[in-house]
């Protein structure tokens, strides 16, 4: 009789352990930072090492801008946990007007003012954005930066005061040049600068403008309703767009004064601020700015920066991709250089953290995000090269526009929705 050889029951094999997938970030500015955290936070198996050339300990309240951000862009904040209620300041309005001349006679000051106005209670918010300093975003994102490398024990890194020399297409993946050289699956630039210190991509243009920004006092109108601390004027000039961003007040603050940032357009070859003194400028932006947003008090000393257009055709390049200034660079005219850099951030992760196959991923990136990024740097190019044209008529035009636009609230309502969120 012969026996059955004894079942023989193999034992379980593990699968073996896949290895975290390497991201490099280039560029510790906002747009980059929130992809950092994003990524660390939500996007499982992930190892992110953020690079920047500024010091960790670097001042960054040096940097002039003040920025406007979305609703979008503050939820997002919000999300991350590191948005600055007390510094921040709401915006609840927002007022668009062309300055004389414009359409004219009775009509523009009844029917068909030239002008808009968007307002955070018609479109069911509390607020459309808020305005911070560049420090007050960035400063908050680096310290959250700090805390997830040190809770993570090694997982995720931060070079500063790193600066990368090159980054090189490698069989899946790129190489990264910092001092030393280290392979990386993805590598996201969020490293962009302003449009002067830039090498000039696919899509470029120099509107041979200059923005001269910095702080002016307001006051309220004498016998008329107070202007609400959260409003926003841009005024449409013959030489460019002004604009005025609400600032929080302060305690110094004299009763009724209202602080706001300042962004004057003007041409760079026949520049009407460079040579007046600061009394001089206060005169002539007096003049510019529409009666709504109250009387000019005073204006501080200020700063200028060229503007230009400056884009790549597309976000992604093998295993490369550019978000933020980086991907492109705008005219302040809309205000969404910033929103667009940080939902390039939200979109990157959101679908590469539960992708299988990357490279589908990452062109799905570059679809999904096409008609944000096109139709907001078609609209800002369009306006800031409407103010060099020289066609009689243009004006009227321009004004012609926003009348219509406020006399529509659905179109104006959609409008407020891509501002707030992009296109989506």
């Amino acid at each position: 009789m012969t026996r059955a050889a004894p079942s023989t029951v193999s034992a379980p094999v593990s699968p073996a352990p896949t290895a975290p997938l390497k991201l490099a970030v280039i560029g510790a500015g906002p747009a980059g930072l929130a992809l950092a955290l994003l990524a660390a936070r939500g996007w499982h198996g992930v190892q992110v090492t953020v690079f920047d050339a500024r010091p960790a300990d670097k001042d960054v309240a040096a940097d002039p801008r003040t920025l406007a951000l979305s609703l979008g862009s503050v939820q997002l904040m919000r999300q991350l946990g590191v948005w600055p209620d007390a510094q921040a300041q709401p915006i609840t309005e927002v007022h668009v007007s062309q300055a004389p001349p414009t359409l004219g006679g009775a009509l523009s000051e009844t029917l068909l003012r030239p002008e808009v106005r968007l307002t955070a209670a018609e479109q069911g918010v509390t607020a459309l954005g808020a305005v911070l300093a560049y420090d007050q975003i960035v400063a908050p994102l680096q310290r959250a930066w700090e805390t997830e490398c040190t809770r993570s024990a090694g997982q995720h890194a931060m070079r500063f005061g790193t600066p990368v020399q090159a980054i090189r297409d490698v069989s899946g993946g790129v190489e990264v040049e910092a001092g030393v050289v280290e392979r990386f699956d993805l590598a996201v630039i969020a490293e962009g600068g302003v449009f002067a210190d830039q090498a000039r991509k696919a899509v470029s243009h120099d509107y041979r403008q200059t923005a001269w920004v910095g702080t002016v006092q307001l006051g309220q109108p004498a016998g008329a309703a107070p202007i609400p601390a959260g409003a926003a004027f841009e005024r449409f000039t013959r030489h460019g767009p002004v604009a005025l961003l609400p600032l929080p007040a302060r305690a110094a603050d004299a009763s009724g004064v209202r602080r706001a940032s300042l962004v004057w357009c003007v041409p760079t070859d026949d520049d009407p601020v460079a040579e007046l003194s600061p009394e001089q400028r206060r005169t002539v932006l007096a003049t510019l700015l529409p009666e709504a947003a109250g009387p000019l008090l005073d204006i501080g000393p200020l700063k200028h920066f060229a503007l230009g257009l400056n884009a790549e055709t597309t976000l992604v390049a093998g295993r490369k991709v550019r978000i933020g200034n980086a991907a492109q660079t705008l005219h302040p005219v809309a205000g969404q250089g910033l929103n667009l850099g940080l939902r390039d951030a939200q979109a990157l992760v959101r679908t590469l953290r539960h992708a299988t196959d990357l490279d589908a991923a990452l062109r799905r990136v570059e679809w999904a995000r096409a008609p944000d990024r096109w139709s907001m740097i078609a609209t800002t190019d369009f306006l800031a090269r409407s103010f060099t044209w020289q066609w009689p008529g243009l004006p009227a035009l321009r004004g012609l526009g926003l009348a219509a636009l406020q006399a529509l609230p659905p179109v104006k309502s959609l409008l407020a929705r891509q501002m707030m969120f992009g296109r989506r």
